[in-house]
Order: structure tokens, then sequence, then C-alpha cells
């Protein structure tokens, strides 16, 4: 049996603690063929972003309040904030995605997420469930606001694919949340007195 000289050797050792140069930086954009202008591009992901950054922080505040709920109507509050910080994490993915479709760069680190947010910042604490909620419904306007802009300038800009995410998933997700969180709000008693 032969040994073959320019056969390689492999070590099972994995190699740990690479360290490498960025290879496209935050904000830079990469050309792809997708029939859309690199201004287009540049502008949607510029519109996305900033979304993005809301997005993360509008989940972990539902991570957190689902945690935290406090109250007669923990079960069902517990169960809703979950069940909305899962379809916002779904949102999370398509957004970033699309950012990267475009070629640009999207924010995944939770420190430049929080760093770019205009949803303010959560005691660390424990709240009152309505101010949970109404935490929460400030958050998606905020966001239902940005997103209503990023429509507008996308169907200027002929960025369909952005236009469409934009209106048949964000938008419309953000505005049923609205909806199934305000209505925890209406000062209705459990029981008759």
């Amino acid at each position: 049996m032969s040994t073959d000289v320019h056969a390689k050797h492999y070590d099972s050792q994995p190699r740990l603690h690479h360290n490498g140069s960025e290879i496209q930086k935050f904000g830079a954009l990469r050309s792809l063929p997708i029939a859309l202008s690199h201004e287009s591009r540049a502008q949607s992901a510029q519109l996305l972003n900033p979304i993005l950054a809301d997005s993360a922080i509008l989940y972990a505040l539902y991570k957190k309040h689902h945690w935290l709920v406090r109250g007669h109507t923990f079960y069902q509050l517990h169960l809703l904030l979950d069940k909305h910080a899962e379809e916002q994490l779904k949102l999370i993915d398509m957004i970033a995605e699309r950012i990267q479709t475009l070629g640009a760069v999207a924010v995944g680190d939770p420190r430049h997420a929080a760093e770019m947010t205009t949803v303010p910042r959560a005691p660390d604490g424990v709240e009152e469930v309505p101010a949970m909620l109404s935490r929460l419904l400030e958050a998606h306007e905020i966001i239902i606001s940005k997103v209503r802009d990023a429509v507008t300038t996308t169907a200027e800009t002929r960025d369909d694919g952005t236009n469409d995410l934009l209106m048949s998933d964000v938008l419309r997700t953000h505005e049923m949340q609205v909806w199934f969180i305000a209505e925890h709000l209406v000062p209705v008693p459990v029981v008759e007195p």
C-alpha cells in the first residue's frame, strides 16, 4: 500500500479564536443583480435597518413582559405575549434577509440595535401590566410610523420587494398585534359587580 505524498493531513481539533477583518462595513452596499438601482437599494436599506433595530427591541420587550406579567390575566397574557414575540422574530428574520438581498448589512448585534432604536427603554424591573401593555403599544406605533414612511418611499423608488414585505407582512402583523394588545386595556370588568 503506497502513501500519497501530496495527501493532506486533517486534524479534528477545532481552530479556535479566529480574528479577521470586516469584509463589508455597515452602511456599505454590495452590487447584486436584482434590477434595482444602487440608490434605491441604499435608500431601502437605510429605511429598513432602523425598523429592524426597533423590531429587535420590541421582540425583547415582548419576551420580558411575557416572563414578568402578573395578575388575574397572567395565563392569557403570558401566552399572547409569547405568540407576538414569535411573530416579531419571524419579521426580524424577514427584514434582515431583505436588507441582505439589497446588498447591505443588516444590524445584527443587539448592542448595535440598542444604539439605533428610537423605542424608549423600559425600566429594568417589573412594571404594572397596563404600563407593560402601553409600552408595547408605543413601540408598535413608532415602528408602524417608520413602516408607513418606508412603504411610500419604496413605492416611489420601485423597490417592490421591500414594499411588499413592509405592507403584506410587517404592517399587517403590527396592526393585528396592536389590536390584540389594546383590547386588554379596555376597562371592562371580568365579572359584573
